[in-house]
């Protein structure tokens, strides 16, 4: 814009002065005076040089500024290291030697107490599929931000059973968190019926999305233990690769997600193939959009089992349970709201020490064959339910199974002096009415017969009169 304006300025200066140098001519010519003339006309060159010099620098663009070297993106790709994308030659050497490089790259700055923030550099599969023949390691705990992704793990014939085929691990470390925000994407893992595929230990802040899991052995396709935050998303997990009645079934074997740890979460992902789907053993989990036919009820599978007796904190939304249901021992603060059970799946409540508080089991549906299965049970062979409290088991949509609730209406139409309402058919638990409230609606038009609800025992509630009388009772019992 400077030198725009310069350039129109300097045309209207030379007007101005030529203009002034003709107004000198003249006056020169007719004052007669030769020497004042020639006075006039060297200041006025003396002022054009001037005025071009002080404007020549703001006409001329000056030099630009050389480009700073930008370093280039952290991005170890495999391929590079020696590893083989088509999956004939052993690639565990190659593929370690780039997560040893990634693991001492450039320090970003520290994110928790000594882990190093290594800027989101990123170990790229390059789209190969890579056999693997022990687990992939880093060689040391204090790695944070850093991405794995884009390819195929397969564990080779002599891959250690008891191995993970990634393993966030580091048993010498004294940190309080051994990795923190490591991200596992775009990954499909084959353990060819070997170990297990992810192994996370003790770590902060841990992804695991978008991957495909199969053929893991009898053990767990992830692990998680320990630590905080791990959270796997838009998966698929199974044993064996199947989309249902698949004729091997009955013989499924392994956990898909084992979760020994507080604070994790699984979204939108799905189980096919399993014994059991997700196994919790620590607090403060959330499932959502967890979709489970890993193994039939009915061929001793389960979808999703809480073992973690006396104190559960933990919430199941939003999932679904095909053909497999929940198990939790000894519930205390749980919440399975907005699922969909099909294929008679059901709830069981299961007690160690006869324990169940804080339970909520609301606004499910439920979808069964028509052969009486209740949606809720009880397993006391252990020891009976004995402390319960806060158990919510309500506003359940049933369809071909047997309601169970801890919430029951009923009434009971008659004449005579006692009325008997028998909940036994639809309440939870046995021998167990905390709260009752009735109605008596007398028939006749003068009757005015004193009554009092006189029994809540073995689940029936009994209402009596002092005189004979055509009545209904309405009666609502809570559990």
């Amino acid at each position: 814009m400077e030198i725009r304006k310069t350039q129109v300025a300097m045309p209207v200066l030379l007007a101005i002065m030529t203009l002034m140098a003709s107004q000198v001519v003249l006056a020169g010519k007719y004052s007669g005076s030769k020497a004042l003339h020639d006075r006039h006309m060297a200041e006025m060159q003396a002022l054009k040089a001037s005025l071009v010099r002080r404007n020549l620098p703001a006409l001329v663009s000056p030099p630009p500024t050389p480009p700073q070297a930008v370093p280039g993106p952290r991005v170890y790709q495999v391929i590079s290291y020696g590893a083989d994308p088509t999956g004939k030659v052993d690639s565990t050497n190659a593929i370690l030697k780039a997560m040893e490089e990634a693991f001492e790259g450039p320090n970003q700055g520290v994110l928790m107490e000594g882990i190093n923030d290594l800027g989101g550099a990123r170990i790229d599969l390059e789209g190969g599929s890579y056999l693997i023949s022990r687990p992939l390691r880093f060689p040391s705990a204090g790695a944070g931000n850093l991405l794995i992704s884009g390819g195929t793990l397969k564990a080779s014939d002599d891959f250690p059973v008891d191995k993970y085929l990634i393993e966030l691990n580091d048993e010498s470390s004294k940190l309080q968190y051994i990795f923190e925000y490591i991200t596992f994407r775009d990954l499909l893992i084959d353990c060819n019926y070997r170990g297990g595929a992810i192994a996370v230990i003790n770590s902060l802040r841990t992804s695991i999305d978008n991957c495909y899991i199969t053929r893991f052995g009898n053990t767990n396709g992830i692990l998680v233990q320990k630590g905080h935050e791990t959270y796997i998303r838009n998966s698929f997990l199974g044993q064996h690769i199947t989309a249902g009645g698949d004729k091997g079934e009955r013989n499924f074997s392994g956990t898909a997600v084992n979760l020994i740890g507080n604070d994790n979460a699984v979204t939108d992902t799905v189980i096919f193939s399993a014994e059991i789907g997700v196994m919790i053993s620590g607090q403060a989990n959330l499932l959502s959009g967890v979709h489970c036919y890993n193994k039939a009820t009915g061929f001793g599978g389960t979808g999703i089992y809480l073992k973690l007796p006396g104190l559960t904190q933990n919430r199941i939304v939003n999932s679904y349970l095909d053909y497999t249901g929940i198990v939790a021992e000894d519930p205390v603060q749980l919440q399975i709201s907005g699922t969909f059970f099909l294929g008679d799946a059901f709830i069981l409540l299961k007690s160690i020490a006869g324990v169940v508080r804080g339970v909520n089991i609301v606004d499910n549906m439920f979808s069964g064959s028509g052969n009486g299965i209740q949606i809720v049970q009880l397993d006391q062979t252990n020891k009976a339910f004995g402390d319960v409290d806060q158990v919510v088991v309500d506003r359940n949509s049933v369809n071909g199974m047997a309601t169970r609730s801890t919430v029951a209406k009923g009434s009971v139409d008659g004449n005579g002096t006692s009325w008997t309402v028998d909940f036994n058919p639809v309440l939870l638990f046995p021998n167990l009415i905390k709260h009752v409230q009735y109605t008596l609606v007398a028939r006749e038009a003068n009757a005015f017969p004193a009554h009092a609800l006189r029994n809540v025992s073995d689940n029936r509630v009994v209402v009596e009169t002092n005189a004979p009388v055509t009545a209904k009772v309405y009666v609502t019992a809570e559990q």
